[in-house]
């Protein structure tokens, strides 16, 4: 092997055991933080309201900080954020807070988790807050969950449990679209999703559909039923012509 080989080869290793290195330190800190800061904090992004909370939310003091700190980089995170977290878990008090004064007459000030977790588990601990409780991250999410909840309750099942992956709405994919279903009568249709394709697709033969009987509630079954019915009630979408095009 050319010394430029080899020299690219150990870059390669270098880097793939970074990465890995970065995985296993974050799937730790996930583990560290459900087993040391779960029983007082709730961990869920978006978390959860309770009345007697014991403790904030973990996004809400992740948010928090990260505003107050002015954390802006990866920079700011070692420098500031980690630190701080180390520092105020081990040794808490009013004057390190930052949390406001409505708050710490809610919560009070932690108490130290000194003999509970280490300075070097709080490290990684860190490592993993600063990564998973992220804004940008958090938007996006609930604005795909906006978008989730403002569909139909029909549409809501088939995205959830998959249906999509073998059926779309207005082509045939590997099995026939929702649309050209909506053709078939309600029997047939419940049929299907129950007991499987086999049999009773001709043009998709060479795909069985599985039994979903088990699948679906009858409630669930129902909504199913009435949002494709819909789907045969309303005109198909025409493709879009060109303005040039009499």
């Amino acid at each position: 092997m050319s010394p430029r080989k080899t020299y690219i080869w150990l870059i390669l290793i270098f880097l793939t055991g970074c990465s890995s290195q970065g995985n296993h330190t974050l799937e730790t800190g996930a583990v560290l933080l459900e087993q040391k800061c779960a029983f007082c904090h709730n961990l869920d992004m978006p978390p959860e309201t309770y009345e007697k909370e014991s403790a904030p939310p973990m996004m809400a003091v992740v948010f928090h900080l990260k505003e107050f700190m002015k954390i802006k980089d990866l920079k700011d995170k070692e420098d500031k954020f980690i630190p701080f977290i180390q520092d105020y878990v081990l040794y808490p008090s009013k004057e390190k807070s930052y949390c406001d004064e409505e708050s710490l007459k809610s919560y009070g000030v932690m108490p130290s988790q000194k003999g509970n977790v280490s300075s070097e588990e709080l490290k990684v601990i860190a490592e993993y807050m600063y990564t998973f409780y992220d804004q940008q991250v958090y938007l996006k999410e609930m604005q795909a969950k906006a978008a989730f909840d403002a569909l139909s309750k029909g549409e809501q099942l088939v995205r959830s449990n998959g249906c999509l992956n073998c059926h779309a709405i207005e082509k045939d994919k590997v099995g026939p679209s929702f649309r050209n279903i909506a053709k078939n009568s309600t029997e047939k249709i419940m049929d299907v999703i129950q007991n499987g394709s086999q049999g009773k697709w001709k043009q998709f033969n060479n795909m069985m559909m599985p039994a979903f009987k088990d699948k679906f509630s009858k409630e669930e079954l129902i909504i199913l039923k009435e949002w494709i019915d819909s789907l045969g009630k309303i005109e198909a979408p025409k493709p879009w012509r060109s303005k040039n095009v009499i």
